[in-house]
C-alpha cells in the first residue's frame, strides 16, 4: 500500500495539536485533545470521497480508531526517527512552497515578459565562450566600441563564437519573446536603440548586444510550404528543382490539396511529415525573402515560387495573429520562466521581506575575521570555519536567535578542500551564511504559516499521521500478517469452511525442459525429493539443472490455463511460447475440490487475517487508551 494513500483516505488522517482559536474540543483520545474543527473538517473531506457518506456515528468510531492508531505510533517513538524526520521535512517543504513566495514578483516577471510581445527588436550581438575571464575581455571590447577606437563589425567578424552572425558583422535578426534565453532577450529589450548592452551571459556564452531596431510587433503567421533543395546541386539538377516547384505552385492554385503535395514533394525532413506545417513564426524567425513573403501573403494566400539559400519554396499561409491576450500567453511565460533564474526570484523576494521582518542580520564583524584569517592563509578553507577560534563565533542571527559559524561550515564544505583566492573563497562563505540565513527566515515562516493557515495546517499533518499510521499500521498488521506463515496457517485452519471454489482446481508443479530427454531426466530427479516442501523442492531443481529446466508450481481450474486443460482436463496441447519450453509435465499433480491450505487461497487468507489482527489491536487500543467525547459538542455536528 502507497503511503501517499493514506492521506488521500481522509478518515485516517488527521492534524494534532493545531486547533484554531477558540475551537471547542470535541474529544479527548491518550490525553490529547481534538477539537471540534478538526473533526468537522476530516469528515467533510472523507464524505467528499465516498459514494455513500458516512454517518457522524460511524465515522466517529473510525475516527477515534485512527487516532488510537496514531497515539500508539508516538508512543513507539515513531515520530522521531530519522527516516520520519526527513520524510516529514520533505512534504512541509514541497507543501508549503506555494505559500512562501511573493506573487507580486512573479506577476511583475510575468508582465515584464508580456510586454516584449508588443514590439519586435533587431539586434547585432558578439559572443565569447562563457570561460573564466570571458566577462573581463568582452567588456574590455566593448569598452573600445564606446570609445570609438573599434568598430562593432569588425570585433565581431574578428572576435565572436557566433559564426553565422560574425560573418555579417554580428546581425542576428529578431529576438522573439521565450525563444532566446532570458538573460539574453531582457538585455535586448531593455537597451536602446543603438545602445550597447552591459556583458551578459546567457548561459551558452558572454555577449555584448547592439540593438538595431525597434517597431511595433506584426504579430505572428501560422504557414506551410514546400521546399526543393538545391544546396550542393548541379545547374541542370537546380533548372529541374524549378521546373518541378513551378508545376507544384500550378497544381496547387488549382485548387489541388497542399498538405498532400508536401507530404509527397518536400524535401524539408522537419515540416514535410506534417504537409509542410510550420506552425506559427514571428518577424526574424526566416530566413529572407521567406520572412517577407509569409508576412506580405493575405491570410489563406499562396505565394509564387520563390528561391532562398535553402531551395525553391511555395508557401501556404493558413493564417495571422495580431497579438495575443495576457491569459493566453500566461501559461508559456510560466513555463519559461520555471525553466531560467527567474524561477526562484519570487521565493528569494518572499525570503528577503521575511529577514527584514524578523530582524535578521549577517554578522559583518565574524565575516571580516574570517576574511582576515583567509588572507592570512592565501585563500585556503580547509578546516578554518570548524577551529575553535571561528566555529563559535555568530554567523548570523534572526528573532534574537543567533547561528554559530560551525552551523553554516557544511554548506562550504564543497570549497574546504580546494584552496582559490582569498576573494573567491570569502564570497562562497558569505552566501554560504547568507542563504542559511534565509532558511532560518523561511522556517520561521512555516511556523507562522502552521498557526495562522488552517488549509496549509490540516494538509500538513494529514501527511504527518499518514505517514506514522502507515508504519504503525505496517509492523503491527499488514507486514506482520504477510510473513506470519504459522499465523496465516492457524487461521486458515480455524475458518477452512470460509474458503470455497465453484468448481474443482489442478494442484500441481509444471516441470518444462528443451528435449523430452532433459525433460525424462527432470522427472526422474524430482521423485527422489520431498515435493510438500514447496520451497526446498523448487531450489533443489534449480541446484541441479540451472537454467535447463524450468519449475512453475500452479493452481488452476479449467479454462484458466491452457497448459493445465491439456495436463489436467482432457484439452489440446497448446503450442509452446518459448522455443526453450518446448517439452513440459505435470509433477505430483491432483485435482482438488477445495483448498488445501493458506498457500491455495493466500490473498484472500492474507485480507482476512489482517482484517482479525487489526481488530483484535483496535481492542487493544481502546483498552490502552482513555478515550473522551463531549456530546454537546457532537451534537452540533447533527
Amino acid at each position: 500500500m502507497k503511503k501517499h494513500l493514506m492521506c488521500g483516505l481522509g478518515l485516517l488522517c488527521a492534524f494534532s495539536g493545531f486547533g484554531a482559536p477558540k475551537d471547542p474540543v470535541l474529544m479527548n483520545v491518550a490525553g490529547k485533545n481534538v477539537t471540534l474543527g478538526e473533526f468537522q473538517y476530516l469528515y467533510n473531506k472523507n464524505n467528499s470521497q465516498q459514494l455513500e457518506p458516512l454517518t457522524i456515528e460511524r465515522y466517529l468510531d473510525m475516527f477515534v480508531d485512527y487516532k488510537l492508531k496514531v497515539a500508539e505510533a508516538e508512543a513507539a517513538g515513531l515520530d522521531t526517527t530519522a527516516t520520519f524526520r526527513a520524510e516529514y521535512m520533505q512534504y512541509r517543504d514541497e507543501l508549503a512552497r506555494p505559500y512562501l513566495r511573493d506573487a507580486s514578483v512573479a506577476d511583475s516577471l510575468v508582465a515584464e515578459a508580456y510586454s516584449h510581445y508588443s514590439d519586435n527588436v533587431r539586434v547585432s550581438h558578439i559572443m565569447l565562450p562563457a570561460v573564466p575571464g570571458s566577462e573581463q575581455r568582452i567588456d574590455s571590447l566593448r569598452s573600445a566600441i564606446l570609445s570609438g577606437t573599434a568598430v562593432f563589425e569588425d570585433v565581431a567578424r574578428r572576435y565572436s563564437m557566433d559564426q553565422s552572425s560574425a560573418m555579417r558583422g554580428g546581425l542576428m535578426g529578431n529576438v522573439n519573446p521565450g525563444r532566446f534565453p532570458w538573460a539574453f532577450e531582457k538585455a535586448a529589450y531593455d537597451t536602446p536603440v543603438g545602445g550597447i548592452s552591459e556583458p551578459v551571459n546567457s548561459g551558452f556564452g558572454w555577449h555584448i548586444i547592439r540593438v538595431d531596431e525597434r517597431k511595433p510587433s506584426e504579430g505572428e503567421v501560422h504557414a506551410s510550404h514546400i521546399l526543393r533543395l538545391t544546396q550542393g546541386k548541379s545547374t541542370e539538377q537546380i533548372e529541374r528543382e524549378q521546373a518541378l516547384i513551378d508545376s507544384l505552385y500550378a497544381v496547387a492554385a488549382a485548387g489541388a490539396d497542399f498538405a498532400s503535395l508536401a507530404k509527397q514533394y518536400s524535401e524539408d525532413p522537419g515540416s514535410g511529415r506534417r504537409g509542410g506545417d510550420l506552425g506559427w513564426f514571428g518577424r526574424g524567425m526566416m530566413v529572407q525573402p521567406f520572412d517577407s513573403i509569409s508576412f506580405a501573403l493575405p491570410d489563406g494566400g499562396l505565394s509564387k515560387p520563390f528561391r532562398t539559400s535553402f531551395g525553391f519554396h511555395v508557401i501556404y499561409k493558413q493564417e495571422s495573429r495580431r497579438g495575443q491576450s495576457l491569459d493566453e500567453l500566461r501559461p508559456d511565460i510560466e513555463k519559461a520562466m520555471a525553466r531560467d533564474d527567474r524561477s526562484g526570484a519570487p521565493e528569494r523576494a518572499y525570503a528577503a521581506r521575511k529577514v527584514a521582518e524578523h530582524k535578521g542580520r549577517v554578522d559583518e564583524a565574524t565575516l571580516a575575521k574570517i576574511q582576515a584569517a583567509l588572507v592570512a592563509a592565501d585563500g585556503a578553507l580547509d578546516s578554518l570555519l570548524l577551529s575553535p577560534a571561528m566555529a563559535g563565533l555568530t554567523a548570523f542571527e534572526i528573532d534574537g536567535r543567533k547561528t554559530a559559524v560551525s552551523a553554516v561550515a557544511p554548506r562550504v564544505a564543497g570549497v574546504l578542500t580546494s584552496p582559490e583566492t582569498a576573494s573567491h573563497t570569502m564570497d562562497a562563505v558569505r552566501t554560504a551564511v547568507e542563504s542559511a540565513l534565509s532558511d532560518a527566515a523561511l522556517d520561521i515562516a512555516r511556523e507562522q504559516l502552521m498557526e495562522e493557515n488552517s488549509d496549509y495546517r490540516n494538509l500538513m499533518n494529514e501527511y504527518r499521521d499518514g505517514i506514522l499510521l502507515f508504519e504503525i499500521a505496517n509492523s503491527k498488521v499488514w507486514n506482520r500478517a504477510a510473513k506470519d506463515k504459522d499465523g496465516m496457517d492457524a487461521f486458515f485452519a480455524a475458518n477452512r469452511e470460509k474458503y470455497t471454489w465453484e468448481q474443482p482446481h489442478f494442484k500441481s508443479y509444471v516441470i518444462f525442459a528443451a528435449s523430452e530427454e532433459k525433460l525424462a531426466e527432470a522427472l526422474e530427479y524430482a521423485a527422489t525429493l520431498d515435493a510438500a516442501d514447496a520451497d526446498a523442492f523448487t531450489a533443489a531443481m534449480s541446484k541441479m539443472f540451472g537454467r535447463t529446466v524450468k519449475v512453475e508450481r500452479v493452481l488452476a481450474a479449467k479454462g484458466e490455463n491452457p497448459v493445465i486443460d491439456f495436463l489436467a482436463f482432457g484439452g489440446e496441447r497448446p503450442e509452446p511460447k518459448s522455443k526453450q519450453w518446448t517439452q513440459y509435465a505435470a509433477f505430483a499433480g491432483r485435482v482438488i475440490d477445495a483448498p488445501e491450505n493458506a498457500a491455495d487461497v493466500r490473498g484472500a487468507v492474507v485480507a482476512d487475517y489482517q482484517a482479525a489482527l487489526e481488530a483484535e489491536w483496535v481492542k487493544e487500543l481502546r483498552a490502552k487508551y482513555p478515550v473522551k467525547i463531549n456530546k454537546k459538542q457532537l451534537k452540533k455536528l447533527k
